[in-house]
């Protein structure tokens, strides 16, 4: 089949998690046989953020790590839109997309256009900021994709046909390195951003670090001043960003990881654990997570990994991982089995082309 997806960036994962598990659908469907014709803005804030902090090389590693995949650009306001979307069987449209890109693409549609047309919804904001979700024109649209239970029910309120699909791992990708040396205990890969994590950043990732002496690096972007200034009082090194496809080695040279979500997803999302949690199991890493409800059953809390009840809970489980080498082997075994066995992007690629057929799309065999 032929997918155009339109999507906020698939070369940029500048502050992007989005395009982790963008880039591991859109292998798998390659690998498959299908045809992916990715389109993104050639304004977007990710690329133009990725730019200007690594500069045109960072575009040149995107094709280095990924020469499977490729993104077109397009300029809303001389978007040729029939041509683009000419002979298409699936078309999918991201939430951070131009409301106006959202109603065209359904104006399409419903003039005549002859493909399965989604929504793909992985943030927050339908919960945490309804009147953003209002502004999209989802009349003509076949489904949306909702990657937590949460969220698929707001849209099924909304009068939509909507489906949980959570992200998952690039297994391709992502996966135990045991060639590298260990450099450090702990390695935290995740954006400082606004207030959705200050306080729980400190409690269950620098005063932990700071009360066992471990040697801690944590790679990311938008880390303020007093950030900054609170990671060397830690004595945590800041790697700054860190591209996506280099993070299996980062996890690979370091003996454990963490799991500090942000507000939102503990308070209005529970049972969505953002894409970082299914990467670390992959990659068979130990982890430890502050607390949030996994109410959809997607993994064994307390086997697949382990679970910190507050701050100084945090410093006791990273104590007993990192003092007792075949409990972590065990934990990270467990996680990384878990992922496996449901959670990648393959898995996801299946449920995809399940939903397809269930809409009527053609199910065509790829030439």
């Amino acid at each position: 089949m032929r997918f155009v997806l339109f999507y906020h960036s698939l070369v940029s994962d500048w502050n992007h998690g989005n395009a982790h598990f963008l880039r591991g659908v859109a292998r798998e469907l390659v690998a498959r046989g299908h045809e992916v014709r990715v389109l993104e803005p050639a304004d977007g804030w990710s690329r133009r953020q990725l730019l200007a902090d690594q500069g045109p090389a960072a575009l040149e590693r995107f094709t280095r790590d990924f020469p499977d995949l490729s993104s077109g650009t397009y300029d809303l306001a001389s978007l040729d839109l029939p041509a683009a979307l000419d002979g298409a069987d699936v078309v999918m449209v991201h939430e951070w997309s131009e409301p106006e890109l959202v109603r065209r693409v359904g104006a399409h549609r419903a003039g005549g256009g002859r493909y399965a047309l989604l929504f793909h919804d992985t943030h927050h904001r339908s919960v945490t900021a309804p009147e953003e979700l209002a502004r999209f024109d989802l009349r003509h649209y076949d489904a949306v994709l909702a990657f937590g239970e949460v969220i698929r029910a707001r849209y099924a309120r909304r009068g939509c046909q909507a489906f949980t699909w959570h992200e998952a791992a690039d297994a391709r990708l992502f996966r135990p390195l045991p060639g590298v040396a260990r450099t450090g205990d702990l390695v935290w890969v995740g954006n400082w951003g606004d207030e959705e994590r200050t306080a729980e950043l400190h409690e269950f990732l620098l005063r932990p670090i700071r009360a066992l002496g471990l040697r801690a690096t944590v790679h990311g972007v938008r880390y303020p001043p007093e950030a900054l200034a609170a990671l060397a009082a830690a004595g945590i090194e800041h790697g700054g960003w860190l591209p996506n496809a280099d993070v299996p080695r980062a996890f690979a040279r370091h003996r454990v990881t963490v799991h500090v979500p942000r507000r939102p997803y503990v308070e209005a999302l529970p049972g969505v654990p953002t894409i970082r949690v299914f990467e670390a199991l992959a990659c068979g890493v130990p982890l430890v997570c502050a607390p949030w409800r996994d109410v959809e059953g997607l993994f064994r809390p307390g086997e697949d990994f382990l679970v910190a009840r507050s701050g100084d809970d945090m410093a006791r489980r990273l104590r007993e991982l990192l003092a007792d080498p075949a409990h972590a082997a065990a934990v990270a075994g467990s996680g990384r089995e878990t992922v496996l066995a449901r959670h990648t992007c393959a898995h996801r690629v299946d449920e995809l082309l399940g939903l397809l057929a269930r809409l009527g799309a053609e199910a065509r065999t790829p030439t």
